[in-house]
């Protein structure tokens, strides 16, 4: 069941939701809402342009023709405990050789669109103009984060970002202009959480890049248990 949501900041049960997690629709990009989201394993999921939104229901759409944010929370969530991060033989090497230099929110605002450029071209792109703008609040607020790759030229080649909720971290986006850079600052991003005691980070997505870097499926009960 697919709950419509108004102005006031909730959400309903997202256990009654579609199997994909899909469970609501409406409502803002507000700080307040995305905090109380990402509190409860919520996320926004939804291409931005209309044409890509072209063949969903009527309701799905504002009254000026926009699509609709749309909300997920899967019941089975991929994650990577930074504990368990699978460091393979190759990118140790790769690391060895300290070919690149590693930050964190030093340039959030580069990461956030270059994830968005790299992407904006296929159908049912996500990170449009809303997205970035909402983002880019939460960072300003201490919410959310990046981690910047670069080579000894000082040229961002990787990167990600994501949210900070108590001591978890939910990707959101990486990307990648050289083989691996998304995955050093995923690496990264691992071993400092592994330093200060943090607990997980949320892929969000199943991939095999990320499976094979130690990500898991956990049920949503023990998701949250991580949030209390």
């Amino acid at each position: 069941m697919v709950v419509q949501l108004d102005n006031e900041i909730w959400f309903p049960n997202p256990r009654k939701g579609e199997e994909d997690g899909f469970f609501a629709i409406g409502g803002d990009l507000s700080v307040e809402r995305l905090v109380l989201a990402y509190s409860n394993g919520i996320f926004p999921w939804y291409a931005y342009r209309p044409e890509d939104n072209m063949f969903l229901p009527k309701d799905f759409y504002n009254d000026d023709g926009t699509p609709q944010i749309r909300w997920y929370c899967p019941m089975q969530r991929f994650v990577i405990f930074p504990n368990e991060i699978h460091i393979s033989h190759s990118m140790r090497t790769l690391l060895n050789k300290e070919q690149y230099v590693v930050t964190m929110g030093e340039a959030f605002d580069r990461v956030i669109h270059h994830c968005g450029a790299l992407r904006d071209a296929e159908a049912g792109a996500w990170l449009g103009p809303h997205i970035v703008e909402a983002y880019t609040e939460l960072h300003k607020l201490g919410l959310a984060t990046s981690v910047e790759v670069w080579d000894k030229k000082d040229e961002l080649v990787g990167g990600l970002y994501g949210v900070n909720i108590g001591k978890n971290f939910v990707g959101e986006s990486m990307f990648s202009l050289v083989p691996s850079g998304s995955k050093v600052a995923l690496i990264h991003l691992a071993l400092f959480m592994q330093e200060f005691g943090r607990c997980l980070i949320d892929c969000q997505l199943e991939t095999p890049h990320l499976r094979s870097m130690g990500g898991r499926f956990i049920s949503y009960d023990e998701y949250m248990g991580y949030f209390k």
